[in-house]
């Protein structure tokens, strides 16, 4: 009884969404067109010198000499060593790009690398919280073999491991011999392809170019009309915070998304579609991904940048909030736990929530759940007491070793069991509607057979079918085929 009263209320509320909408949103999400995404299009980054060594790099350095690893002591605020055997957090360095060649390295606990106020000022410290002149430093890769490097500092020597408990700045020969002090073997641990990346990479005046480019023909107008004829009535268009500042936004950021979002919303019309506004990159990095526009990877956002990011949505919401095209404006992607406090989070997106409706009582609110160690139910009870609020989860069948062991019936049974109970889990009848904003056809199988993606494909549409708000696809064009609905459309992948 317990579970048919359930369902009767599962059914009640997507009825009651049917009667406000005449449907839910069959919604995909213009991934890496105003917010770059490396892995969807790795090509993007082809022209760009030393592209191994952008911003957020992790590397790390073994002394050839000494067979042992370069290591901030303690993380940071502390003299840099070379006395480990084995490579783990302290050992890794992430990279401020200055140019293809000059570098700050920042250390575990936030500090920067540099030369020593002390003594002779050759000691190798990680001490700085901000990179100046003395935590500059120019990596030199062997023309024939480009992870054996020399590190040369602002004093115009290359670093040296003298002993295990002594790095300094005073070595003057050349040479890449194994007995060299000065010789590392550079070893790149993790690499990010954002927007930051991407633009810092290129420098302003290429950057402009090669994303104006790829704007121009990643999204048209003839999308939106191929969208439009397969079912889909709406998009979900990540956009990163600098478009507030468009056209000239603080360096190295490129201006020109948002004459595209301009765009977006008038093939939107032309279509009969809606836009779902998703605030992907916000300043300080919700979740340390590189499609939040991080520098470096680190998870900075918090209560110092809520107004920073309230702006932005105001700009939005004023520019777009009374678009005839315009569903709902969602105030951050993915924000992740713990790093964002769920009592920081609830304050953002109360003054989100209020700088919406200064200009639009009829747009959907949007407000992702948090991703990592946080419940699904947390949001339930503060989006309660708003109006045309919508709760955004995201479900993929990846990023995690338990879907690593299923199979493909084990996978289209945890669809049909695991998610349809999360989805009714967070389906209220008088809370937010549900907003299934992520999902794909990809999985952690090898080498599956067309039917069974379109099994599995057909698994989440059942399921996710039922999501009050509606769905979104990622993504739309992607390299990767099984991530582009495109691709799955058009080779009957996938049934709308």
């Amino acid at each position: 009884m317990a579970r048919f009263v359930h369902h009767l209320k599962f059914v009640l509320v997507f009825y009651l969404c049917w009667v406000v909408y005449a449907q839910p949103f069959k919604a995909v999400s213009l991934g890496n067109w105003l917010v770059t995404e490396g892995w969807m299009k790795p090509s993007l980054f082809d022209g760009i010198p030393n592209n191994d060594l952008l911003d957020g790099t992790q590397v790390q350095f073994t002394s050839r000499k000494l067979q042992k690893y370069i290591c901030a002591e303690n993380g940071g605020e502390a003299t840099v060593v070379a006395n480990r055997p084995l490579a783990s957090t302290w050992e890794t360095f992430r990279l401020w790009r200055i140019n293809e060649n000059t570098f700050n390295f920042r250390v575990f606990n936030k500090q920067f690398v540099g030369l020593s106020q002390q003594g002779l000022g050759v000691d190798i410290v990680a001490e700085t919280n901000e990179p100046g002149s003395t935590e500059t430093f120019q990596i030199e890769r062997k023309y024939d073999d480009p992870y054996r490097v020399r590190i040369k500092a602002s004093n115009g020597f290359y670093l040296q491991a003298i002993s295990e408990t002594q790095v300094t700045a005073d070595y003057q020969d050349s040479g890449w011999e194994d007995d060299n002090p000065s010789v590392f073997i550079m070893t790149i641990v993790h690499m990010l392809g954002g927007e930051y990346q991407i633009t810092n990479g290129y420098g302003p005046d290429r950057a402009s170019q090669v994303l104006e480019e790829h704007r121009n023909t990643y999204i048209t107008a003839n999308d939106f009309r191929f969208l439009s004829e397969n079912g889909l009535n709406a998009v979900r268009i990540p956009v990163g915070w600098w478009i507030a500042k468009d056209p000239a936004p603080p360096l190295p950021f490129v201006g020109g998304s948002v004459n595209f979002l301009d765009n977006a919303f008038t093939w939107a019309q032309n279509y009969g579609m809606k836009v779902i506004i998703d605030l992907h990159a916000v300043q300080g990095s919700q979740n340390g991904n590189d499609h939040s526009g991080t520098r470096d990877g680190y998870q900075e956002w918090g209560d110092s940048y809520i107004q920073d990011t309230v702006d932005v949505i105001d700009f939005l919401a004023q520019r777009y909030g009374n678009n005839p095209s315009l569903a709902g404006i969602e105030l951050m992607n993915e924000p992740f736990a713990p790093g964002v406090s769920l009592e920081t989070l609830i304050k953002y997106y109360q003054a989100g929530y209020d700088a919406v409706r200064k200009y639009t009582s009829s747009a959907y609110v949007i407000l992702s759940n948090r991703l990592g160690p946080a419940d699904s139910k947390e949001l339930l009870s503060f989006a309660g007491g708003l109006s045309r609020v919508a709760i955004d989860v995201h479900y993929y069948n990846l990023y995690s070793d338990f879907f690593k062991t299923l199979d493909v019936q084990q996978n289209i049974d945890f669809i049909y069991n695991q998610r349809s109970s999360d989805l009714g889990a967070v389906t209220t009848a008088n809370g937010p509607l549900v907003f299934v904003g992520e999902w794909t056809a990809e999985w952690a199988i090898n080498g599956a057979s067309k039917e069974d993606y379109q099994r599995f494909a057909k698994a989440q549409l059942d399921v996710y079918g039922g999501a009050s708000f509606g769905w979104a696809y990622w993504a739309y064009n992607c390299d990767h085929d099984h991530w582009s609905l495109k691709w799955m459309i058009e080779n009957n992948y996938i049934t709308l």
